[in-house]
């Protein structure tokens, strides 16, 4: 029997979970929410998480939510964990401070930008909200070129699953929808999604039919 998680595939932070689940071969039993019809309000989920957020997981009655908590704790749970989540104090800070990054800068910053507009919360696009979410990958891209073609380091993790995902989503935008035009010069990380892909194929492919309903759904 799987871990219950509690997610909906549009969300960047619930594919950066279904991404680490995968990479440590963690067994999911996925439970779809949709949050446009209100069903993580719902008096059963509500009774799992108060604060109705996803995704969410219930491993036999331990129930947690935030998607970095989440993937920090399939990390600590798996015992090929180490090999993606460091137990040296400086390389598992750097890690914790990247995921941080995103959380509070890179996936904010394009949820600030985008959800809004998507969701007709604001009449038009904000030109100093999207120039932040530019800066923002322009300092991921340097914090890639700095650590060695990775995000925390000289080899993938965990950090690279939460940022990934949500650059995946950006990357989908700016193809597919009016949400940004043109082409950014972000060579490090450029290079850095096509090395993660090539030596995770099996992640690759779960992740882009997520993107695909991304596209639809745009």
């Amino acid at each position: 029997m799987g871990v219950d998680f509690y997610y909906m595939p549009l969300s960047p932070p619930c594919r950066s979970a279904l991404l680490a689940a995968k990479a440590f071969g963690i067994k999911l039993d996925c439970k779809l929410l949709n949050l446009m019809a209100g069903e993580h309000m719902k008096p059963d989920f509500l009774a799992i998480n108060p604060q109705h957020h996803i995704p969410t997981i219930n491993d036999n009655g331990f129930i947690l939510w935030e998607s970095r908590a989440i993937i920090q704790y399939f990390a600590n749970s798996s015992p090929n964990g180490e090999h993606l989540y460091p137990k040296e104090p400086g390389k598992r800070a750097l890690v914790d401070q990247r995921m941080y990054f995103d959380l509070g800068t890179l996936y904010e910053r394009f949820y600030q930008f985008a959800i809004p507009f998507m969701f007709g919360r604001e009449p038009a696009l904000n030109p100093e909200k999207k120039a932040k979410v530019e800066e923002a990958l322009s300092l991921l891209d340097g914090f890639i070129e700095k650590s060695g073609g990775w995000v925390a380091g000289d080899k993938m993790t965990i950090a690279d699953f939460a940022c990934v995902a949500s650059v995946a989503t950006i990357e989908v935008c700016s193809r597919t929808s009016f949400l940004f035009r043109g082409k950014r010069n972000n060579p490090n990380f450029n290079q850095h999604y096509n090395t993660l892909w090539g030596t995770t194929p099996v992640v690759l492919t779960v992740h882009l039919k997520i993107l695909e309903s991304i596209r639809q759904f745009l």
